[in-house]
Formats: C-alpha cells, sequence, structure tokens
C-alpha cells in the first residue's frame, strides 16, 4: 500500500491482526481484557488502536497519563478508560468529570480526590493500587488494605479495582513473579473477608497473561501482545499472534560511487568498489537509531545500511539488488516477500527491547490503517 500524498515514510497498521490477537488472548485467558494503550498505543496510535480492540471484545482500556484518556475522550471513545499512572490534583476534576479511573496509591490522595469529585459533581472511580514488589507507583499491601477501608466510606469515591504489576514476569525461571502473587493473593483475602473486595481485581501483564494463568483473576492488562509482539525472549507468543506494524519507505535517490568513496557524515563508511548507494527518507528524527549494523528489505532481500544514519535519511549498499531503482519499496520493519525483520531483531541491533522500538516511532511519520 502507498502512503498519502506528500509522506516519504509512513507506518502500516494492520487492524486485523489486532483483532486476532485480541481473539487469541480472550479464548486464552477467559477473562476480562484491558488494552493497554499507553505511549500512543505503543506507536501504533492510540485512538484507532483502542477502536479496533474494543470491537474485539475489550472492555477497558489502560493509558499511563490522564492527558492520552483525555485524548480518547474527545476522540468519542465512551470505553472505560484507566489512567495506570499518577494524575496531577489539578486534573483531577476533569478527569472525573470525564468519567475516567484513577489510580491511588496513597492515604494523601484522599482529600484532594474527594474535592475534585465534589467539582466535577459526580463521584470519582478508583483503582487501589499495590506494590507486591516493582518498588514503583503502588501502596504496600498493609497501606492498601486501610487505603481500600477508607475509601470505600466516602459516598463521592467509587472503589473499582486493586490491582498490582508484576517485576519479572518475562523471566519464567525467576521465583519473584511467585513472591509478588502471593503477597497480593494473601491481601485480597484480607480484604473479601473484610467485605472490600471490588468489582474488578487484575494483575497480569502480556507476560502473565501467557504463562500463570493463576494471575488472570478478573480482568487481564494486555499491552505488548495485544500489538503481536513478544513480551520478552523467554516469553514469545504463541502461534497464531501477528505483527500488526510496518515500517515502509521509497527510494529516492540511486547513484553509483567509484572505489574510495565517503558516504555520509564522517565518512565512517566507504566503498570498496563500484558501489550503488541508494538513498531511504528515513532517519533518528523518526525513530530509527544512529547505530551500526542496520539493515533494510528491498525486492525481499536484506540489504546494509551504510554510513551514519541522518536525521532525516539513511543510505543503503544496493549491490545484491541491481534492479533497485528510485520509487521502489523500501521495508524497515515487517513482511516484504519472504523475507521479513521483527521488531525483536531491530531490538537486538540496537541493544535494547521491541517495547521501545515500536514506541519511539516518531509522531511526523503518518499512520495509514489497513485491514
Amino acid at each position: 500500500m502507498k502512503p498519502r500524498e506528500g509522506n516519504s515514510n509512513w507506518l502500516e497498521i494492520n487492524r486485523g491482526a489486532i483483532i486476532e490477537n485480541a481473539s487469541h488472548l480472550l479464548k486464552l485467558t477467559g477473562v476480562r481484557l484491558m488494552a493497554v494503550v499507553k505511549a500512543n498505543g505503543y506507536g501504533h496510535g492510540i485512538t484507532e488502536v483502542v477502536r479496533v480492540a474494543v470491537s474485539a471484545g475489550a472492555t477497558y482500556c489502560g493509558v499511563a497519563r490522564v492527558e492520552e484518556a483525555f485524548e480518547l475522550r474527545r476522540a468519542g471513545i465512551e470505553a472505560p478508560i484507566l489512567v495506570l499512572g499518577y494524575t496531577p490534583d489539578e486534573q483531577l476534576a476533569d478527569a472525573i468529570g470525564r468519567n475516567v479511573a484513577l489510580t491511588v496509591f496513597h492515604p494523601e490522595q484522599i482529600e484532594t480526590l474527594v474535592a475534585a469529585a465534589s467539582v466535577a459533581g459526580r463521584p470519582a472511580l478508583v483503582h487501589v493500587k499495590v506494590d507486591t514488589g516493582m518498588s514503583r507507583l503502588g501502596a504496600q499491601p498493609a497501606i492498601a488494605y486501610q487505603l481500600l477501608g477508607q475509601l470505600t466510606k466516602e459516598p463521592s469515591v467509587e472503589v473499582e479495582g486493586v490491582f498490582t504489576h508484576f517485576a519479572r514476569a518475562d523471566e519464567t525461571e525467576d521465583p519473584t513473579t511467585a513472591l509478588q502473587e502471593r503477597r497480593f493473593l494473601d491481601l485480597l483475602a484480607e480484604i473479601e473477608a473484610a467485605g472490600l473486595r471490588p468489582p474488578l481485581v487484575h494483575a497480569a501483564n502480556s507476560a502473565a497473561a501467557l504463562t500463570r494463568p493463576s494471575t488472570h483473576l478478573d480482568m487481564v492488562r494486555i499491552g505488548i501482545a495485544l500489538y503481536g509482539l513478544d513480551p520478552s525472549t523467554r516469553v514469545p507468543l504463541p502461534e497464531g499472534f501477528q505483527p500488526a506494524l510496518a515500517w515502509k519507505a521509497h527510494l529516492t535517490h540511486v547513484q553509483q560511487y567509484p572505489a574510495g568513496t565517503g558516504v555520509s557524515y564522517g565518512h565512517v563508511y566507504q566503498t570498496h568498489g563500484q558501489e550503488r548507494i541508494g538513498v531511504v527518507p528515513v532517519g533518528y528524527g523518526d525513530g530509527y537509531r544512529r547505530v551500526e549494523g542496520n539493515a533494510v528489505l528491498i525486492h525481499g532481500q536484506q540489504v546494509p545500511v551504510v554510513g551514519r544514519v541522518c536525521m532525516d535519511q539513511l543510505m543503503v549498499q544496493l549491490d545484491h539488488v541491481p534492479q533497485a531503482k528510485v520509487g521502489d519499496e523500501v521495508v524497515l520493519l515487517g513482511h516484504q516477500g519472504e523475507e521479513h525483520i521483527r521488531a525483536e531483531e531491530i531490538a537486538k541491533r540496537w541493544e535494547t527491547i521491541n517495547y521501545e522500538v515500536v514506541c519511539g516511532l516518531g509522531a511526523r511519520v503518518p499512520r495509514v490503517y489497513v485491514g
């Protein structure tokens, strides 16, 4: 598929892949699914991902920041939304007024929450976050128990959920997740005994959803797996999942150079003989890392990126694809013919994780939806 006129590189997001991935997850877990769409839907485009995920059966959306929730509400998304992170006091009333659920993790939040609910003219919908071992946002289990008790007494607060987050669920051999789960279930038993259990108890991220059925509880929070990407090298996706995103461009220039010609800034690459060099209008300004060892697909073959990646352009060596010409499709991420460059492969080259690869795709790269 070609992009809209004037776009030099673009992302193709396959709606059908997201639908299939969500369907697999719903069948696998048998519980409600929260589509985690923070960081612009992991780079896939937050609004469209939510529309597709909800149509596929997701019943909740998870965002990191309240601004993301507001963006979804402005787009007409009516599905339940939970802000998984911190919400500044000055934005509480707006969030409550737009029926956005908020994360509470400290008793000091109660007073401002109640005041904001009064301004908004409706009860604040909240989920209490428990720190069972992530050492990030969250109340220690004993404090979380007290917090739930205090919140349930407030007529202007509706406690909808309680949740925790696993630090090492993508390391299946590590005992930390089992320990965190035990702490959370112990707290849950106390909560239930006191009659404080909210409707939604959730803990599992993508890795836990795939490997620890005991953590599924009332709802799973699915981010990376929804987009068809492996939670980690130790937790690959099962058969049937497919990546939803491809990154494409066109060759904009092809030129043959003699031996000893320096290519790009610093001339760190010099031609070894007569070489055809192509230019691709993608650079680190779009989220393509300035590292050595990159490759792209042209005519179904991997060709090396040579020279330094620039802000807006990169150069490729075309000797193995002599038929390559200006206007030919270049695939930086995704399929072309029988070849495939996966986000996991790029992450290895960039010494990072696939999450960062897709979340780092620049806002100036248009998203084109297919399927």
